[in-house]
């Protein structure tokens, strides 16, 4: 076990009490202003609630968080392969997710891949890659270990999805949308949540035995500021960045607003849940470019998967 892991149950057995004694949704910074790039993006944590973020010293990086604030660098991303004329670019990540097995997945959006890495070992594998890819952004991943793959081409306000299954193999799942970002598995697996951060809309696909994409049907239309990542609790809640506006939104399955935080700062990224209970919510910030977090009253539903996928 490691010193970094020994010191994050430390803290978690320290600090239990007081984070259940937290008020619900009031957010509050964990990291220092100016501790990330502005690249900062793709929040996730693994079945112990340890965070990961991308772009920390470097586009090229990923980071650690502990509870405390404490950043060390993760891994640096490699190459990618060389082009025509022998020049290879670096992999920048964007989104993260893990699968039941504990493996990471990181969107590279300058090499067209998905990248696996093996957070034991922290090899690093290209899992997948289509040169279809405008810029691989956002990773959903379902129960099935299935990954959806957002992939705005964001100079034409255009999208597509893409599906990778548990073999790397890629399939262009939805192709002539808007600038597709967000994305998240429902609880049950059974429907795709997508939004389009230009026209401010969230789509749910149904999606069928096949694994195909069914009819879209509208969940929530804004009519002010953006959007950027998104993730479901344990309840099937969609928990929204709102960029631009500074705030995370708490909708229902059926687009009703719950909720809504601000997390001090206008550029919310990306948001995930961690913590030894699943229930803080971890959203990463541009503006300031820091790692800021909030309480809800229920755990992440990726995390509450992969408790149940460790018994």
């Amino acid at each position: 076990m490691s010193i970094f892991v020994r010191c994050w149950l430390a803290v978690s057995l320290l600090t239990a009490t007081a984070r259940a004694d937290e008020p619900l949704w009031t957010a509050k910074p964990v990291t220092a202003e100016k501790s990330f790039t502005t690249g900062i993006e793709g929040p996730n944590s693994d079945a112990a609630g340890i965070v990961y973020c991308v772009a920390y010293q470097n586009r090229g990086t990923i980071a650690r968080v502990s509870p405390d604030g404490k950043i060390e660098v993760f891994v640096d991303l490699p190459l990618g392969k060389p082009d025509a004329k022998g020049k290879a670019k670096q992999s920048f990540g964007n989104g993260i997710v893990f699968d039941s097995q504990e493996q990471m997945y990181v969107a590279d959006y300058a090499n067209h891949n998905v990248l696996k890495i093996d957070p034991q070992t922290k090899a690093i594998s290209v899992f997948a890659h289509d040169d279809r890819f405008n810029q691989p952004n956002d990773l959903a991943i379902g129960p099935d270990d299935v990954i959806w793959c957002s992939d705005p081409a964001w100079g034409k306000n255009t999208g597509q999805i893409f599906r990778v299954d548990t073999k790397g193999q890629i399939t262009l799942a939805a192709e002539n949308l808007g600038t597709t970002n967000g994305i998240e598995v429902s609880p049950d697996g059974k429907t795709l949540y997508v939004n389009e951060s230009v026209q401010r809309g969230i789509w749910a696909f149904p999606i069928g035995a096949d694994g195909k994409l069914g009819e879209r049907k509208l969940v929530k239309q804004f009519d002010d500021f953006g959007f950027d990542g998104m993730r479901c609790d344990a309840e099937g809640r969609l928990f929204v960045s709102r960029y631009g506006k500074g705030t995370v939104v708490v909708l229902s399955p059926s687009g009703e607003v719950l909720h809504e935080i601000d997390v001090l700062g206008k550029s919310p990224s990306n948001v995930c849940f961690g913590g030894p209970d699943g229930k803080t919510v971890f959203v990463t910030e541009v503006e300031k470019t820091r790692l800021v977090s909030f309480r809800s009253d229920t755990p992440g539903l990726n995390w509450q998967r992969r408790q149940t996928a460790k018994k």
